[in-house]
């Protein structure tokens, strides 16, 4: 953009509101996300392709997570970029990129399911992890292709003391961006509604009902992922539409302006929302949660005085091992130390 190209709209709401809101995303979410490839680096030794789709799933959302101080600091600057123009480009296509692979892998993660119990002798649930690592390769290929002009526009707009780096300029229509913006909601949105009608509908019209449990564990499983996916995008997706419907009486507008940024922190949560997916994606990952929390919370009591004998083993050293032992009985358990699969289909 070139000066005086973009909107400055007066007013702090934005600036007061979107902070918080980052804070609390980026806490969570590169915990949860933080916790979960430490699991995936740690605790598996058995990889799987469903174990690859998550993996890639928790590095979009982590990725993504990086990126969210620097937002935080344009915000509380009252959107004041004072990085330069390289930072604003890599940034903005950062943010893009892996938010557009978070989707993309949520949505793939609906599919193997969908593969896995409404056509269990498929093909597709014979590949091996090699496959597997080749379609995440392919696809992380194409969101970078989809994302990249990021990288060869500028997005500064220099206004008074102001530089604002936005993605979408509030204007008129955003050509590729706005197009590549409804296409990566509306698209894995129908594949996700698919598969979670799909596998809801086929475990219900299934004779075996009486492994109520496993039905509900699936069942639980798909809904989540369609919630998680629904309620961080559609939002700002339905901002944006709103604006593009109503542009160019909607152009600057300080109301439209705030609730496009405002539900694009929503789509920022979803990546703090996705350990949910690895928690209900198998029986493992609570029993791998509760685990650590043991751990953590293991009360730490003085030892002894210097003077000990050879033959007394410090407090301190037994809480070590105590915390070893637990992580080696989990490691004892659950078939490759954290097997994402939802359930045993049968």
């Amino acid at each position: 953009m070139y000066n005086g190209s973009c909107c400055r709209i007066e007013g702090d709401t934005i600036s007061q509101v979107m902070p918080p809101l980052l804070i609390v995303a980026f806490v969570l979410g590169a915990l949860g996300n933080g916790v979960a490839l430490c699991g995936f680096c740690f605790h598996m030794k058995t990889w799987k392709p469903s174990t690859v789709y998550l993996f890639n799933l928790a590095v979009a959302d982590f990725l993504l997570m990086i990126c969210l101080p620097f937002r935080t600091d344009y915000y509380l600057r009252r959107r004041h970029w004072a990085f330069g123009d390289i930072p604003c480009r890599v940034g903005l296509f950062t943010l893009a990129m892996n938010r557009a692979g978070s989707i993309v892998f949520l949505t793939v993660v609906a599919a193997d399911r969908y593969f896995k119990v409404v056509h269990p002798h498929h093909a597709v649930n014979t590949i091996s992890t090699r496959v597997a690592a080749g379609i995440v390769c392919t696809l992380w290929a194409l969101v970078i292709l989809g994302t990249v002009y990021l990288l060869l526009e500028n997005h500064l707009c220099v206004q008074e003391t102001a530089v604002s780096c936005e993605s979408f300029i509030m204007e008129s229509a955003n050509g590729w961006h706005d197009i590549m913006f409804q296409l990566e909601f509306f698209m894995p949105l129908g594949i996700i509604l698919f598969c979670s009608f799909k596998i809801v509908w086929s475990l219900r019209r299934r004779q075996q009902l009486a492994r109520q449990a496993r039905m509900k564990k699936a069942t639980r499983f798909i809904m989540v992922v369609a919630i998680v996916f629904i309620t961080c995008y559609l939002p700002s997706v339905s901002a944006r539409l709103y604006f593009l419907w109503t542009v160019p009486s909607s152009a600057c507008d300080p109301s439209v302006h705030g609730a496009l940024h405002i539900t694009l922190s929503f789509t920022y949560m979803n990546s703090m929302l996705d350990p949910l997916v690895y928690y209900f994606s198998s029986p493992s990952f609570p029993k791998f949660y509760n685990k650590l929390k043991i751990c953590s919370l293991k009360p730490k009591q003085p030892g002894h005085s210097k003077t000990q004998r050879p033959e007394e083993m410090p407090i301190s050293n037994l809480g070590r091992r105590s915390c070893i032992s637990v992580a080696n009985s989990f490691q004892s358990q659950s078939d490759g130390q954290w097997d994402p699969h939802i359930v045993e289909w049968h």
